[in-house]
């Protein structure tokens, strides 16, 4: 097969399926290929105008041969054995200089082990965020490679990215090794605990003042045009504004209360906890997610212990204020996460441009992204909180968020992430706190020592004498 394809895909899922449709419309010719033999006919049999440039292939080796060297060929299979299985089939087939690409969701560890695991051709990870629509119309991608892969693939992923709305490409190298999939692991972290703050303050609305989901829609509307403005609350509003068909009950209301997950959340709060980074909004997500797939327990709960929400005094302009304060310390949080990651594995990770590339694309982008990169380019080190723009909005907005937490614990509203958020601001925020009391006790049980704050270290106390 004549070799005139400038890159290839493997697997065409619905990821890789919308993968392949973009590259090809963004002028690039694509071989793909798929195990199963007819997924691929057909997907090229409905490419439509795009048909001329996606080459079907029916065999690894007929994909190889279809791309021009130096190779380029993008893995969209499931994370594990079957790109490990991949990896091996492509040993034989490939040379020295090509490049194999997983852009799935990939463990950023296995990544890494990949890349120094001797492959006979070069190797990279990337993090594709956006779903089916980023895929296919333009998502934030997060490179890991050397320097040298990136620029090969440079030019195909800037222009298959999302646009911010300053022009500017949401693709970008991030280092090496896994340097891009574990970008992409806090940013889904940082998911999770947005969505979680979203539907806590949502059930406050639902549970603490008797709002209806039009109502509740209309309130979330109003503030994507404000300082909330972002994908998660844009979606909210209309997914609560949306009517079931068969029942005519708003489709919301239909949904079981039961989340699912696919795993990189809670590789976050795993990561998180070797790397020492307090990432409570992340954590308190995640074991929310594991608490919804516990129904028969929630069950048996309510019926011993009575249904807990009741009716709290809040208004939605607090709760706008609440959320907004959540919002900055998750992701003062996450960005943290993502520092001491750098530091651990020495990639140096470009904080400032991390913010830039979430801006458009991705799940989490928002406009307040914007504000965190330029506070970022001002002081890459400095956690966002103490940014003094990121300062003076915690400052106005923590009110609201103390008020939300505490009316509504109070009334037996269960608020782990907005709760965490708080909990780790005013510890932070906390110049003596309790852990003198920790360590006396370790010393007292273990022999720990500690460090007097009269300067003096290796103290031991004269327990029990």
């Amino acid at each position: 097969m004549a070799q005139q394809a400038r890159i290839g895909l493997i697997g065409l899922g619905t990821m890789g399926a919308a993968l392949a449709q973009n590259i090809a419309e963004k002028g690039f010719s694509i071989a793909v290929w798929n195990r199963t033999t007819q997924v691929t006919r057909q997907f090229h049999a409905e490419a439509g105008d795009l048909a001329d440039r996606i080459v079907p292939t029916e065999t690894l080796a007929d994909l190889v041969d279809a791309v021009a060297a130096p190779r380029i060929i993008v893995l969209m299979v499931p994370a594990g054995q079957p790109v490990d299985d991949q990896l091996a089939a492509l040993s034989p087939l490939l040379a020295a200089e090509d490049l194999v690409i997983d852009a799935g969701n990939a463990d950023f560890h296995s990544t890494t082990l990949r890349t120094d695991a001797g492959l006979p051709f070069g190797f990279m990870g990337i993090g594709v965020s956006g779903g089916e629509d980023g895929a296919r119309h333009g998502p934030s991608i997060m490179a890991g490679g050397t320097r040298a892969q990136w620029d090969l693939v440079q030019p195909i992923l800037t222009a298959i990215a999302a646009r911010a709305e300053d022009g500017t490409p949401c693709a970008a190298w991030m280092g090496p090794q896994g340097a891009g999939h574990f970008v992409k692991m806090v940013h889904n972290g940082i998911e999770y605990a947005d969505m979680q703050m979203i539907a806590e303050i949502y059930g406050l609305m639902r549970d603490g003042m008797a709002m209806d989901a039009g109502a509740i829609s209309r309130v979330f509307a109003g503030w994507n045009d404000g300082a909330l403005r972002s994908y998660l609350i844009e979606i909210t509003a209309s997914a609560t504004a949306t009517e079931d068909p068969h029942t005519g009950r708003p489709l919301v209301d239909m949904i079981v209360d039961r989340a699912g997950q696919k795993g990189t959340g809670r590789w976050t709060a795993i990561e998180a906890q070797h790397l020492a980074a307090p990432i409570p909004v992340i954590e308190a997500a995640v074991m929310a997610r594991n608490v919804s797939a516990q129904p028969d327990q929630r069950r048996a709960a309510e019926d011993r212990f009575g249904a807990a929400p009741t009716p709290c005094r809040l208004d939605t302009a607090t709760l706008e204020q609440a959320l907004i304060a959540g919002k900055i310390l998750c992701y003062a949080q996450g960005f943290a996460m993502i520092s001491a990651g750098s530091g651990m594995f020495g990639w140096s990770l470009p904080l400032p441009q991390i913010a830039r590339i979430w801006r458009a694309g991705c799940i989490i982008r928002s406009t307040m992204l914007n504000d965190m990169a330029r506070a970022l380019d001002d002081h890459p080190d400095r956690n966002l909180v103490l940014a003094p723009l990121f300062a003076d909005r915690i400052e106005a907005a923590l009110p609201a968020l103390r008020q939300v937490v505490s009316q509504g614990i109070a009334a037996g509203h269960p608020l782990p992430a907005l709760a965490g958020g708080l909990m780790w601001f005013d510890m932070i925020r906390t110049a003596r706190g309790t852990a003198n009391l920790i360590q006396a006790q370790r010393d007292f049980f273990g022999a720990h020592g500690f460090s007097r704050i009269d300067g003096i270290d290796d103290s031991h106390g004269p327990w029990g004498g």
